[in-house]
């Protein structure tokens, strides 16, 4: 894969194109063909919603017939002003279409606004159709987007002007190039677009994770972290750091400048991290109960045991930040809530009323679906996880690269943060079990149904603990909105704020980029949306409100600087290395 088209001629990229291509075909030709006894969703309901949302559409033919006229209004208006100049203010802010020839091209900009127009008003056909509960109104909202993500002209060759440049620039070299690539990836078997990039930019525990600490316990779920102070004393109570398990814990801790972690030691802080191990076949009965009990209970006395401290700090994200909420009520109906000074949960959430997207998998086809998936192998793949999470951002995670691999040829540049994407993990048959139909689909924690841990009913509203609630103002898989809702359902007290970007960028904000922004209140309106119209905006990053915050509800005393003692190993562990 090449970035210039001016290191070789038309010719020679030609030859290493056709080259490419005989390789990743004999590569293909000699890949085992690997067919899937089992699939983690149900194709037919998607066929089934799909049908009833069609039938669904004759049942409005009034409204139909209104966005019909609309539609051919805005068409008509469309076409008597396609090749004059547009004012700034309906100009496209969409992404998708930075390139200036977007603009200055009429043949482009009529394309693009094209497209536009016509996506708003497939969607506008999409809300008249009767589309029955949440999960099939989703599963629609899904569908569509997929659609109009898949068929957007910058998908395309001969619609995209970075590639017909390119494709001029190389004799139609890199579209042959992109066909090896493609062969490569779908004879790789995974189902996804894999990020061409350079593999030695980053390495675990010297370029990226690199903070220096040490193991100091582990069992058959997680190792315990402990990095080195960088200070002469520290806060009293060290912090604990519980990650989702979907991905490796060290996205707070990714390159020096913007590591969470290395910023936490150097404001004085002892930070504790979870490192979940990445399960197998023999962790296939492992459910909530364990990684709650096993893992953030038995974390919270290692922690608590290494530092000689009486309380802890929580902090964690997404689904960490669900099962310490979890975790939280057992303690707290176990009259251990003492064990605990704080809990901050950033982009998770406890109230499932609205998952905006995800509300689609959770379908009841699809959960019986995935429990036979499941049963087979006993843990979802990594790969897997990844497929979906691409499908929620594909325009992000899955049509960028296309266009980037197959149409342009150009590598992506490096980047931490999706380097640690792509570093996925497994999740066990029992926890996804009593995850999805305990917690997710009755929607447990809001609604009290009994879901229970260790033979303890989970009741948030018995939970006294501050919490520090940080929701993402762009985030994709927690919703600002049901993350501030979830706040409500603790009975002790809740400090909300809400963090500028997207559920992985807005946490990776270091106070030395400036970036972002943030919202703090202290109202507590009953919508999230009059809190944010009275809420102030502030520059740069939380992290420092965050650990003001901290330091206010601790003892306010230091300690001498805690060094790890009795290390298993450095960090950032081996359990973060597990892939097989």
């Amino acid at each position: 894969m090449t970035d210039s088209v001016t290191e070789q001629s038309p010719t020679a990229l030609w030859q290493d194109a056709l080259a490419n291509i005989t390789n990743a075909m004999t590569q293909a030709a000699r890949a085992p063909i690997k067919a899937e006894a089992t699939r983690p969703y149900d194709p037919l309901a998607l066929m089934n919603t799909m049908t009833k949302f069609a039938i669904g559409l004759g049942q409005h033919p009034q409204q139909l017939l209104q966005v019909q006229l609309q539609a051919a209004r805005e068409w008509g208006d469309f076409w008597s002003a396609a090749f004059l100049p547009k004012p700034d203010s309906e100009k496209s802010r969409d992404r998708r279409f930075a390139s200036s020839e977007w603009e200055s091209n009429p043949y482009f900009r009529n394309i693009r606004d094209a497209y536009l127009l016509a996506s708003k008003q497939i969607r506008s056909v999409a809300e008249v159709a009767e589309k029955g509960d949440a999960p099939s109104a989703a599963m629609i909202g899904f569908l569509v987007d997929q659609y109009l993500n898949a068929i957007a002209p910058t998908n395309f060759a001969m619609t995209n002007p970075d590639v017909v440049k390119r494709t001029v620039e190389t004799g139609g070299a890199n579209l042959a190039q992109g066909f090896a690539h493609l062969i490569e990836d779908v004879a790789g078997g995974k189902g996804i677009v894999r990020r061409r990039t350079d593999p030695r930019a980053f390495e675990k525990g010297k370029t990226i994770a690199a903070t220096p600490g040490s193991v100091v316990f582990q069992n058959h779920l997680f190792q315990l972290i402990q990095y080195d102070p960088a200070t002469k004393d520290v806060a009293a109570e060290p912090l604990l750091y519980v990650p989702p398990l979907v991905n490796k814990f060290y996205m707070i801790d990714l390159q020096p400048k913007s590591s969470l972690v290395k910023w936490l030691v150097d404001q004085g802080r002892t930070v504790f991290v979870i490192s979940w191990i990445n399960p197998d076949e023999r962790h296939r009965d492992c459910g909530v109960e364990q990684y709650v009990l096993d893992g953030i209970v038995e974390a919270i006395g290692a922690a608590r045991k290494a530092s000689g401290a009486k309380q802890v700090d929580l902090f964690s994200f997404c689904l960490g930040g669900t099962l310490v909420a979890v975790t939280l009520a057992w303690l707290q109906a176990k009259g251990r809530a003492g064990e605990v000074n704080t809990a901050t949960l950033i982009g998770s959430m406890v109230d499932f009323a609205d998952m905006n997207d995800w509300a689609a998998f959770v379908h009841e086809a699809h959960l019986e679906a995935l429990e036979g998936h499941l049963e087979r192998q006993g843990f979802i793949d990594s790969t897997e996880l990844q497929q979906l999470f691409a499908t929620v951002r594909s325009n992000d995670l899955i049509w960028s690269s296309v266009i980037n691999h197959y149409l342009l040829d150009k590598a992506a540049p490096p980047s931490d943060l999706l380097y640690w994407f792509e570093d996925g993990a497994r999740i066990p048959q029992a926890f996804l079990k009593s995850y999805n139909r305990g917690l997710l689909a009755a929607n447990a924690l809001k609604e009290k149904t009994g879901f229970a841990v260790g033979g303890v009913e989970i009741d948030l509203s018995d939970v006294k603990t501050p919490i520090f609630l940080i929701a993402l103002k762009d985030d994709h898989v927690s919703a600002w909105s049901a993350v501030y809702d979830g706040g409500k359902l603790f009975g002790g007290p809740v400090t909300f704020a809400l963090g500028g970007s997207g559920h992985n960028a807005g946490v990776i904000n270091p106070p030395a980029a400036n970036k972002h922004g943030f919202w703090t209140s202290d109202a507590k309106p009953e919508h999230a949306e009059d809190w944010l119209a009275g809420a102030t905006k502030n520059e740069g990053s939380w992290w420092p409100t965050w650990d003001k915050w901290l330091a206010e509800q601790g003892s306010g005393k230091r300690v001498p600087a805690r060094t790890p003692a009795d290390a298993i190993e450095l960090a950032p562990g081996s359990y973060v290395s597990i892939t097989h």
